[in-house]
């Protein structure tokens, strides 16, 4: 028997830190959108015992260290169920260190196919719980779409959909280090925070405007110098008409937000002449 499902790319519309954890973590306040940039992943019941994960993407690893092959592993220990043996099939096309929570959905996707195939009855809140023990963002991939995402990424509220428009979504050739910025970060010496109440209030209003006023993620504040092509793509993504643009996640991708697609595509040639892993994108609503 063979399964598949898409895992969807993720965008921070907002992403705000409010303090250190006593548990190492911090406790962040985001707002998140899937949108149509998609992994498809397949699991296939095989006769011989453990996981084994193959994609495009060969340097990725094949055991526990994939994320996909460690969600498998949890679902079976947090289920009790017993374990077959599966062989998991990644088709990337989400970029890989992108700040886009590529190998969260992956994880999150193998999650809703376990869940489908063996534990139907399961509900979807307990599959996030399980989802938080392999990543803090797979929660909200599992889930999909619009939402508010607080804690360390665990605690979700549905929100209004984003309205409709189009996303340039550009990554230049650099990698950002997740813990190096979480590091840089002192939250008392942020010069800004996102307007989260008033980009809840836009979506509600359905106010694209509104919404591409207040994009905006904390980490663009302790970027290194060494980054500086974020800024730079940002600053095209305007020029080329973009309403409002940011940085999703710890980077070092970059989107901006368009009302129509003659614009957005325009943006993707322009910056696609430059850096090759940039993306015309819709926002995608709910997974499950």
């Amino acid at each position: 028997m063979v399964y598949t499902d898409l895992a969807y790319a993720k965008l921070n519309l907002t992403l705000d830190i409010l303090g250190k954890r006593t548990d190492g973590y911090h406790d962040l306040r985001m707002v998140m959108q899937s949108i149509d940039l998609t992994d498809e992943l397949t699991v296939a019941v095989r006769e011989e015992p453990g996981y084994e994960a193959e994609t495009n993407f060969p340097y990725l690893p094949k055991g526990e260290s994939n994320l996909a092959v460690k969600a498998a592993v949890r679902f079976f220990e947090e289920t009790g169920l017993p374990p077959p043996g599966l062989s998991i099939g990644l088709q990337k096309r989400i970029p890989v260190c992108a700040g886009m929570g590529g190998g969260s959905s992956d994880s999150a996707a193998v999650l809703r196919i376990l869940r489908r195939a063996y534990a139907p009855e399961l509900p979807l809140e307990r599959l996030e719980e399980i989802g938080s023990l392999v990543g803090s963002d797979v929660p909200y991939c599992i889930r999909g779409g619009t939402v508010l995402a607080e804690g360390r990424g665990e605690r979700l509220t549905d929100l209004p959909a984003l309205p409709p428009c189009w996303l340039t979504v550009c990554k230049p050739g650099c990698a950002v280090s997740t813990p190096e910025l979480f590091s840089l970060v002192r939250v008392k010496r942020l010069r800004f925070h996102p307007q989260t109440a008033g980009l809840l209030a836009a979506l509600e209003a359905g106010d694209l405007e509104g919404v591409a006023r207040r994009l905006y993620n904390v980490f663009e504040d302790v970027l290194p110098r060494r980054y500086a092509q974020v800024f730079e793509i940002k600053s095209r993504l305007l020029e080329l008409g973009a309403i409002g643009a940011s940085m999703t996640g710890s980077g070092p991708t970059v989107f901006g937000l368009f009302r129509d697609r003659e614009n957005a595509e325009r943006a993707r040639e322009a910056l696609g002449r430059q850096f090759p892993a940039t993306f015309l994108c819709r926002p995608a609503g709910r997974a499950v």
